[in-house]
């Protein structure tokens, strides 16, 4: 063997050798969307997919007169969405954990982006968010809950519960509500929950509400698949207690995309994802389409309680359409935060 093809065979081996140890280290980084569940019958569907970006779904929209709230607007997926929003016209809530993230991002769009602060692990400061909100005085037409963290490598809680469960839905769950009056002061406002693949990951039998603390088997990605699952049934009950008025709800995955929220990933698995990640991932421009899509496509004005990936509604899986569960979600989530409801 020559010394070239030795360096060609060991440069394939290293090559091989990554992308098994990300796949087998790194399941928030293995899309499970290979398992079909079909699609729900009556939603319409669109010509765009998994490499459609957030630009190339509004192409010709023009979204002057639009409000939208977004949180997590300073990095990634917020920071993209809030990006081509503002291109098209819409005026954007950005919100940020500090005023001076959230005040950066806002001055680096294109359009007009009004800065807020939500730190999702603080009720107060939802509270506080949702007064700015009002006083803002717009009608939310479109809110986006974009925010989250993912796979914490030891137990950390908030107030007692599970961090994961706390930051990634009851925060939301506490701004939503704070929110509400702004949204529905619209004439059509849509709710776009950032849910994920990765609820596959949480337990068979779904949400542990008697382990809610996380203090019993903590294992980051099963604690980040809870979250998920949670925010994908917090959309699910959402829709329904919208009946009646304009809104709607739905939820997305946005594809597996190499953004900040793997900063807690050990470094060589940070490196990895780097070096390899386009082999398997996402853009962000791509991985921010689906939420955008679902915010701003026309075509689906009044379609709330659905589950969407790659621009298109699938189903998802079934843990993620159990009514029961998703009414005993909110219910508990209410006896969790109700000082901080309005």
């Amino acid at each position: 063997m020559s010394r070239q093809q030795f360096e060609l065979n060991r440069r394939q081996f290293l090559t091989a050798g990554t992308v098994a140890a990300a796949g087998a280290t790194l399941p928030g980084c293995v899309d499970t969307d290979g398992e079909d569940f079909g699609r729900p019958e009556g939603v319409p569907l669109s010509n765009f997919n998994r490499n459609s970006t957030a630009e190339s779904v509004t192409a010709g929209i023009d979204l002057t007169g639009m409000t939208a709230m977004i949180t997590g607007c300073n990095s990634g997926l917020g920071f993209e969405t809030m990006r081509v929003l503002t291109m098209r016209g819409a005026t954007v809530i950005g919100a940020a954990r500090t005023m001076e993230k959230a005040e950066e991002a806002c001055a680096s769009v294109p359009g007009k982006a009004i800065p807020v602060v939500a730190e999702l692990s603080d009720l107060d400061s939802l509270v506080a968010c949702g007064e700015a909100v009002e006083k803002i005085g717009l009608p939310v037409d479109r809110l986006i809950l974009n925010a989250g963290i993912m796979a914490l490598p030891e137990l950390e809680q908030v107030n007692g519960i599970e961090r994961h469960f706390f930051v990634n839905h009851l925060g939301h769950f506490v701004l939503t509500n704070r929110v509400m009056p702004s949204l529905l002061r619209s004439k059509s406002g849509r709710v776009v929950v950032l849910s994920s693949s990765g609820h596959s990951f949480a337990p068979e039998d779904g949400i542990p509400f008697d382990n809610l603390s996380g203090e019993t088997g903590y294992e980051p990605w099963k604690m980040y698949g809870i979250s998920k699952l949670a925010n994908g049934l917090f959309s699910l009950e959402l829709n329904k207690r919208l009946a009646g008025s304009k809104a709607t709800s739905n939820s997305v995955h946005p594809g597996v995309i190499n953004t900040n929220l793997g900063r807690h990933f050990p470094w060589w698995q940070r490196i990895a994802a780097s070096l390899i990640g386009w082999t398997f991932m996402k853009s962000i421009q791509a991985g921010a389409a689906t939420q955008t899509y679902v915010a701003t496509a026309l075509p689906l004005e009044g379609y709330g309680g659905y589950y969407f990936s790659d621009c298109n509604p699938v189903n998802p899986d079934p843990r993620m359409q159990d009514e029961a569960q998703a009414a005993k979600l909110w219910d508990v989530s209410v006896d969790l935060t109700k000082p901080y409801l309005l």
